[in-house]
């Protein structure tokens, strides 16, 4: 299963590779070398010319490598462009010197533990990256038992959200992405969802999230599954059409992404029902050309969608290294952020790290970010979109508090 929620039932986005272009449901390395100080932000957290006191050590654990490896490097270039922002291209923060490493994790919980146990014997106290859902769930105890500072990267799964008091996210969580797909419908009781999918753990995942989320809104949840073996998708195209839905609710991994676009526009389902599935990364736009505009995206971040001074900072930071910002840059950029902030007076005391992070509001790529004490949930605005031929453009900017996941509180210690 190619998602960044390797759990089964809590990941709606999932990954294009180059050689098989596969459209998303809801839902890595870089070569551009250490921040640049010319390159300096115009806000962010505090910072310093100088840097006398004792380093800041971040350990980033991600998928330098495997199947997620295009997600992590979003989630990298991300991070070096917000650490410039924040720190105004000093790389320090109130004198200390923030001093970055890298272990790749490969997208395996057993590599990530590995490279967080090392980096926790050698006096790291704080932790960032998960690119893999799988991953972040068995780092995060870690960071309990530990007692150091963990920042979760593109990780979808809820779970993350109120696991323990030192464990944060810097992206969105599943239940922001499946509610972003009902504000499409508006009111969702007695509404009709159909779940199209593939018969497989990633295709049963997003019924049962649809069904957790949408259904206790009011909705009725069904679903179409095919075998991921299909290659003939018209029969199934033909079911979603006949259920007749309020929402056609479309997760789709593989090869037969095109084949399956084709099916549901050929069949006239997209002119019959309102049609949503995730925004991804820019390789997949092109997947949806044959379906004339009549496709709705959630989306968690769209390219050029907002136009605010970190937009605009980490759009000119990737471009000075030959790189543009994708799906889960924001995330890397959002996580130094919280670094810095975190981190102002020094890394050496972790619960005034993570005092420092609860109720925090600051301003983000995607506007206005607020850390939930409760439970850490990072609220944060989302968005409907259309494709313009390969061109997102953001329909409808959702607030933080529309989408804002249930809160939760923190185990018993």
């Amino acid at each position: 299963m190619h998602s960044t929620s390797i759990l089964p039932g809590l990941r709606i986005l999932h990954r294009y590779s180059a050689a098989a272009i596969a459209a998303a449901a809801i839902a890595a390395l870089a070569a551009c070398g250490s921040p640049s100080k010319a390159a300096g932000g115009s806000s962010g957290g505090g910072s310093s010319s100088g840097a006398s006191g004792a380093p800041i050590k971040v350990g980033l654990v991600y998928s330098e490598t495997g199947a997620l490896a295009d997600y992590g490097k979003d989630y990298y270039q991300g991070f070096l462009a917000g650490l410039d922002y924040a720190t105004h291209g000093t790389d320090a923060v109130n004198g200390h010197k923030i001093e970055v490493v890298q272990r790749d994790d490969a997208g395996d919980p057993t590599k990530a533990v590995s490279a967080a146990k090392d980096l926790i014997g050698q006096g790291y106290h704080i932790l960032a990256g998960s690119t893999a859902s799988g991953v972040a769930l068995q780092v995060a105890p870690l960071a309990a038992q530990n007692k150091v500072l963990f920042i979760s990267g593109p990780a979808a799964t809820d779970e993350v959200t109120g696991l323990n008091k030192y464990t944060f996210r810097s992206g969105r969580e599943t239940y922001q992405d499946i509610a972003t797909a009902a504000s499409f419908v508006g009111d969702l009781t007695n509404k009709h969802v159909t779940v199209l999918a593939q018969d497989s753990a990633f295709g049963q995942a997003n019924v049962a999230a649809v069904k957790a989320v949408l259904g206790a809104k009011g909705a009725k949840v069904d679903s179409v599954l095919a075998p991921p073996s299909a290659t003939d998708l018209t029969p199934f195209a033909t079911q979603a059409k006949n259920a007749k839905p309020d929402l056609l609710f479309v997760a789709w991994a593989g090869t037969t992404a095109q084949a399956l676009w084709t099916a549901l526009s050929q069949q006239g389902v997209l002119d019959s029902t309102t049609t949503v599935t995730g925004l991804d990364v820019r390789a997949s736009y092109p997947v949806f050309a044959s379906t004339g505009g009549k496709v709705s995206f959630l989306a968690h971040y769209v390219p050029d969608g907002t136009s605010n001074d970190a937009a605009k900072a980490m759009d000119a930071y990737l471009a000075a290294h030959g790189e543009q910002p994708d799906l889960f840059s924001p995330d890397g950029f959002t996580a130094a952020q919280m670094v810095v902030h975190a981190a102002e007076n020094g890394d050496s005391d972790v619960d005034a790290m993570v005092k420092n992070l609860e109720g925090w509001s600051f301003d983000g790529i995607k506007g206005a970010y607020t850390i939930r004490a409760s439970d850490h949930a990072l609220l944060q605005p989302m968005f409907q979109a259309k494709l313009d031929g390969t061109t997102p453009t953001v329909v409808k900017t959702l607030d933080p508090n529309e989408v804002a996941p249930p809160a939760k509180s923190f185990p018993a210690s």
